[in-house]
């Protein structure tokens, strides 16, 4: 004898506009009965998680772009981990932009360079290491780094680090030791390898003396710790500031757009090499014309 296996019923209690809806949702996922949508397969197949429920999708431009830059920043420490599970979860938004979403998905399917993996792991774990960099002119450079961390500077990422090697360093001699290469430039294929000997506490540090005038030194606030020292002097109605630096060329930049409000005290020959360049601009401005 044949035995038929029963179904059980329920009974929705919704107006004709919300069945208008449930049946586009079973037109928009498939759940159809012939060319019909069909609200029992619909709900079905989210019982039987088939379809999965999500949030209401309504993050805003803001939240998006929070959490992209946070995103980047723990790429910047590191943090590959927690960095890969916050894009898994912006890449189930229906928010994203397209751009956005080509992007976080290009770096989910291919997280991390081995080379950054080992340069963050060596720096996590204070171990020397060996490293291969092409710089602009596509010269190759090898170098012993005995220290590194990984900054940010306008729109690249650089590893800002301390080697044994000074030859072409082109900073003033107390900071030879330090140099920083770009990212970017470091080949996809570059193979870090142990190098013998300490891990260095930190970078190469001289202090920068200057002095602000004008409206600037009235509204000069520090921004970050290098500033050790920031003060007014009202016998002479300007501020002085010492900053701890570790790379001239940064500093420099920093400054330069100060213009005649900024005046670099010492040391001597980081207050030369800026007169030097100061005249380079002088002497290009005097020969060439528009």
């Amino acid at each position: 004898m044949a035995m038929t296996r029963q179904k059980r019923s329920i009974t929705l209690s919704i107006d004709e506009t919300e069945k208008a809806q449930l049946e586009q949702l079973a037109l928009d996922f498939g759940q159809n009965w012939g060319d019909r949508p069909n609200i029992s397969k619909l709900l079905k197949a989210i019982a039987t998680g088939k379809l999965r429920l999500a949030a209401n999708h309504d993050w805003d431009k803001d939240r998006i772009d929070r959490l992209a830059r946070g995103l980047n920043l723990l790429k910047d420490e590191g943090y590959w981990e927690e960095a890969l599970t916050l894009a898994q979860l912006l890449l189930e938004r229906s928010e994203l932009n397209y751009p956005l979403r080509q992007e976080l998905q290009a770096w989910v399917d291919r997280p991390g360079i081995p080379w950054r993996l080992e340069i963050d792991r060596c720096i996590r774990q204070q171990r020397p290491f060996r490293l291969t960099y092409q710089d602009a002119a596509n010269r190759v450079w090898h170098f012993t780094v005995r220290h590194a961390k990984i900054e940010r500077y306008e729109d690249h990422q650089y590893l800002h680090c301390w080697c044994d090697e000074t030859e072409g360093n082109q900073d003033i001699a107390p900071l030879h030791h330090n140099w920083t290469f770009r990212l970017d430039r470091i080949p996809d294929e570059a193979v870090l390898s142990p190098a013998a000997g300490p891990w260095q506490p930190e970078l190469s540090y001289l202090e920068v003396e200057f002095f602000l005038v004008g409206g600037l030194a009235l509204g000069y606030r520090s921004k970050t710790k290098a500033d050790i020292i920031n003060e007014w002097q009202p016998e002479t109605q300007r501020r002085r500031v010492v900053r701890r630096i570790s790379n001239t060329f940064w500093f420099l930049r920093d400054v330069r757009r100060y213009g005649a409000d900024c005046c670099i005290a010492s040391p001597a020959d980081l207050r030369e090499r800026f007169v030097q360049e100061l005249e380079q601009w002088m002497a290009s401005y005097r020969e060439e014309k528009p």
